[in-house]
């Protein structure tokens, strides 16, 4: 299972774009902690009554900490797009273990379905051999062609279902199904086991938190934007008078004077953002303890009626088949009879089949929820079950 989830996120196009999101996040946290301004060259030439030439280098010297302001930004950037990568592989893993448990249960219906048709064929075929004999009369020859036709239409359909299942598994990534009949067939799924610790692991929470220290840093990034900065420069050169030569060396200072627009809108926008982005992390923490809660719910729910019905003769189809042709055969019951319970006997083994495999969807459904999917998975040093 763990190999099979590494191959699906290397051919997920949803996992390769938020692992090209991560690179380019790391590429600007690298960026952010290079030096704000660059050093500037400066060259001149003046013909007057002197001849001036100079050259020179000045460079804005960062005293307000714009530097420091756009690491702490950059690096919280880089833990949004962490986590996003985290969450984009969580998602697509539940995706491919839903629809796996889809084409599962899919493929389980179809071969209790060719059964069906197998079953009908023989009685089909015994009927045919009896009405020769004259045990039974054409009424009841008739109805097992009937029934042998529906069964085939049926089985059509669920031909069409399985391969819709696999559409939407291939839709997911190229890469098969997890083989999840026994755990489907079993029917004996672990008990939850929910900590408040592990809800707060989700990546869809670290994201959003990440985000609140991003939108934190953006403004002391406005504020420290708004603030001018010094730029110093040093010129050398020479002046030229008649025969007189002269060395030039000197000094300027330069410092943007804000009048015209002092950034503060900038400033009060961005902490409004900030006040926004924390209000979105409490509002999501009580989303995520509400969904947890609503997953194990519905899980326990499913898990308790799989456990009770799949170790019923409820699920027993091929024992229910067998007792129902020798009383037939001995003439206990009529073809109706035979049909009518056949046909039971099929929709409840169908739907013992879709039940437990709601069942492991909601398992999958609450291991998400609860920020135990990778774990399971065998991701990140966690443990299979």
């Amino acid at each position: 299972m763990r190999d099979a989830a590494r191959a699906l996120w290397l051919s997920s196009p949803d996992v390769e774009a938020a692992r090209a999101m991560l690179d380019a996040a790391r590429a600007r946290a690298r960026a952010g902690a290079l030096p704000v301004y660059n050093p500037q060259l400066q060259a001149g030439i003046q013909n007057a009554d002197n001849q001036q030439r100079s050259v020179g280098v000045g460079i804005t010297l960062d005293v307000t900490g714009k530097r420091k302001a756009l690491t702490r930004q950059a690096d919280a950037g880089l833990r949004v797009a962490s986590a996003g990568y985290e969450r984009s592989r969580r998602d697509v893993t539940l995706r491919w273990l839903k629809t796996s448990a889809a084409v599962n249960v899919a493929s389980l219906a179809r071969q209790v379905g060719e059964r069906r048709v197998q079953v009908l064929e023989r009685f089909d075929a015994l009927a045919a051999r009896q009405l020769a004999v004259g045990d039974v009369g054409p009424p009841e020859r008739d109805l097992a062609s009937l029934a042998l036709a529906e069964a085939r239409v049926d089985q059509a359909a669920r031909l069409a279902d399985e391969a819709a299942a696999v559409a939407n598994l291939v839709a997911v990534a190229p890469v098969p199904a997890a083989p999840l009949h026994a755990v489907i067939n079993a029917g004996r799924l672990p008990a939850p086991a929910t900590e408040q610790a592990m809800i707060d692991t989700l990546p869809e929470l670290a994201q959003a938190r990440a985000q609140a220290d991003a939108s934190d840093a953006a403004v002391s990034v406005a504020d420290r934007a708004r603030r001018p900065d010094p730029t110093l420069s040093l010129v050398a050169g020479t002046s030229r008078a008649g025969r007189r030569n002269d060395s030039l060396i000197g000094l300027n200072v330069s410092i943007p004077l804000p009048v015209r627009n002092n950034g503060r809108d900038l400033v009060a926008a961005a902490s409004a953002e900030a006040a926004a982005a924390s209000a979105q992390v409490r509002a999501l923490q009580m989303r995520t303890d509400a969904d947890a809660l609503a997953a194990r719910t519905s899980y326990v729910a499913l898990r308790e009626a799989a456990a009770a019905v799949g170790g019923t003769r409820a699920a027993a189809f091929d024992d229910r088949v067998a007792i129902l042709e020798r009383l037939w055969q001995s003439g206990e019951i009529t073809t109706s009879d035979y049909l009518l319970q056949l046909r039971q006997s099929l929709d409840t083994a169908l739907s013992v089949t879709r039940l437990q495999g709601d069942a492991v969807q909601a398992w999958f459904d609450y291991l998400a929820a609860s920020g135990q999917l990778m774990a399971w998975i065998g991701d990140n040093d966690g443990a299979t079950e």
